[in-house]
């Protein structure tokens, strides 16, 4: 039984790279990157705050989030030629800040090199994705959509806080939308990326005078390991990278047509989690939100896509390595454009969502899961997209039975065929 999903491999993706690596691969690639060096970035660095982290600590832990990140984005996506971003859990990142209070930052790395070994394993034997082929693709899609669509509903927020400037990039992005001879080849979103910035700077909203070069210094930590912080820790962070971010990265591949390796992205979490902790970092994981961004339809041709992900990778190696200047580059665009622009670039993988969950069988269970997904509960120290996927499938299980049994039916013949099982039905 084969365990971790061969690929194409690196040789060919490496030789058809320069002709793909066209301006709407590095416009999404480059939305994808400043995404998650902002909003996410300030999580992690609150979260570093709570725990009283020194600086030289924050910065390795910076270091290890972005540089690992974009070390394993580029072996993902050249191996199996799809756009696959690494990155380190943002829920994790707020379990941590809050964990830190009470335990030591020597007990949570503890904790992270735990989580590592138990997600490698749960990746090794198969488990992941065997029950990923339980969980029917709309409902797996509802929680996508309940977990971006605040992107969505960003781009009107930002509007307000920032007129001038957001109403600026979003003119651009509609002008170069309807001149559709350029938006084949200069991607509306990166014309928003462009306008944007000049609006920011002549407006006097960016701020360039905050950056400073210097490398960083990643430190080596010791890991303690206690009962406490392996209870509070290890599950919770194991399900915010299995059953959430995950989840959605693999749910946006599928919808894209795509067949990704689970158990190969199940595993390099894992590993991905081992390099991180020892560094100061929270669990590796498939980043769902930049998933959308590069895997768009707008980025362009479907097995060319990866590109887009080998562009946020070698600039998430960049910030990591610059770990000390982080704060300076996430500082120069306001918060409110970082948020029009990320909105922007999933507004198509928003529509595909919503299409695919709510368009044919499972559309009870995939309701309730948007639903509870949007609500933000969070039970067990585990938050809402992963009880959005539990309460949508029991549901569905209980109101669409019938749905299951076609599902469980087809996916056992796609299996027999070598089709991807985890297609919508």
């Amino acid at each position: 039984m084969q365990i971790v999903e061969l690929g194409p491999g690196l040789r060919g993706s490496l030789r058809d790279l320069p002709r793909f690596l066209t301006l709407p691969a590095f416009g999404h690639g480059a939305t994808a990157w400043l995404f998650a060096v902002t909003g996410p970035f300030l999580i992690f660095v609150n979260a570093a705050k709570q725990g009283n982290l020194s600086t030289a600590e924050m910065n390795s832990w910076i270091f290890a989030l972005y540089f690992f990140g974009g070390v394993f984005t580029l072996i993902l996506a050249l191996y199996y030629r799809q756009p696959i971003p690494a990155a380190g859990t943002i829920a994790g990142g707020v379990l941590v800040g809050v964990a830190l209070r009470h335990l030591t930052f020597s007990e949570a790395i503890g904790a992270y090199l735990l989580t590592g070994l138990f997600i490698t394993l749960l990746g090794a034997t198969g488990v992941v994705k065997k029950g990923m082929e339980l969980l029917p693709t709309p409902i797996m899609l509802g929680m996508v959509a309940g977990v971006l669509l605040p992107f969505g509903v960003g781009i009107i927020a930002s509007l307000e806080k920032t007129p001038v400037v957001s109403g600026t990039a979003f003119l651009a992005f509609l002008v170069v939308s309807l001149a559709r001879p350029i938006a084949r080849r200069f991607p509306a979103v990166l014309g928003a990326i462009v306008a944007g910035l000049l609006m920011a700077t002549w407006a006097g909203q960016a701020n360039w005078q905050g950056l400073s070069v210097r490398l960083a210094q990643p430190i080596l930590f010791a890991p303690t390991f206690t009962l406490p912080a392996a209870l509070e820790l290890v599950v919770p962070l194991a399900v915010t990278v299995i059953a959430i971010q995950n989840a959605q990265g693999i749910g946006i591949l599928t919808n894209e047509g795509y067949k990704p390796p689970i158990n190969a992205i199940t595993i390099a979490s894992g590993i991905g989690s081992l390099f991180m902790g020892i560094f100061g970092s929270q669990s590796a994981c498939i980043a769902g939100p930049m998933t959308g961004i590069i895997a768009s339809p707008t980025t362009g041709k479907h097995e060319g896509r990866y590109a887009a992900a080998v562009v946020t990778g070698v600039l998430w190696i960049l910030f990591g390595l610059f770990a000390p200047v982080a704060t300076g580059v996430s500082e120069i665009l306001p918060s409110a454009l970082i948020n029009l622009l990320a909105g922007l670039a999933l507004v198509g993988v928003l529509v595909s969502c919503f299409s695919a969950a709510f368009s044919g069988k499972f559309k009870m269970g995939a309701l309730f899961t948007f639903m509870i997904t949007t609500s933000g509960i969070t039970l067990l120290n585990i938050g809402a997209p992963f009880w959005g996927l539990v309460g949508g499938t029991l549901i569905s299980a209980l109101l669409e039975p019938e749905d299951f049994r076609e599902m469980l039916r087809a996916r056992k013949q796609r299996r027999r065929t070598g089709e991807n099982p985890l297609s919508p039905i």
